[in-house]
């Protein structure tokens, strides 16, 4: 008789979302940050260990959420050093924070490092669309969202703003309707 091979399957990034949810006070933010927590676990996305945060910010989201294994571990890694915004990102998503706290915190710290992804916004958090990512920032970033009026593309809006808080208009088009490139920044996105 030979003997069977046993093989497992891995928890699905819905199966980890569900776990998440569970676990969570079903909040807005809790929603979404356990989209992003289930594709991590799941290996989706770019967020890097701990999801870009800090040691004691991980061990606190950690405890919000209770089905988030602290031995989850991911194969990406991100070089912070060639992000010289990194400060200025940070410092623009609390300008423009609804509500200062911990929470809020985790969000700026996983979004800056999602900015280091080279996909979509929404895809590098492992959230499952851009119309999450759109209302995660209207909820917690609302008067920034507000200036999205055009619906560009968020990691180029971001970058954009840090362009415009600095002075700096690469942009040659006398307008972005008149760009070449608008399709590139603005419209929808697979």
């Amino acid at each position: 008789m030979q003997a069977q091979a046993m093989t497992f399957a891995l928890p699905t990034r819905q199966q980890f979302y569900e776990h998440l949810l569970a676990g969570s006070d079903s909040s807005a933010n809790a929603i979404w940050l356990a989209q992003i927590i289930a594709s991590w676990q799941a290996g989706e996305g770019v967020l890097p260990d701990k999801l870009g945060l800090t040691d004691l910010q991980f061990d606190q989201l950690r405890q919000r959420f209770l089905g988030l294994d602290a031995d989850t571990h991911s194969a990406n890694s991100l070089d912070f050093n060639r992000m010289l915004e990194k400060q200025d990102l940070e410092q623009l998503l609390r300008k423009y924070a609804a509500i200062s706290n911990e929470e809020t915190e985790w969000l700026i710290s996983i979004i800056v490092a999602a900015c280091l992804g080279s996909d979509h916004l929404w895809q590098d958090l492992g959230l499952w669309s851009r119309k999450d990512l759109s209302a995660m920032l209207k909820h917690n970033f609302p008067e920034m969202a507000a200036r999205n009026s055009k619906d560009m593309k968020w990691k180029k809006f971001l970058y954009k703003q840090l362009c415009e808080a600095e002075g700096l208009y690469l942009c040659r088009a006398p307008s972005c309707e008149v760009c070449k490139d608008y399709p590139v920044c603005f419209g929808p996105e697979d």
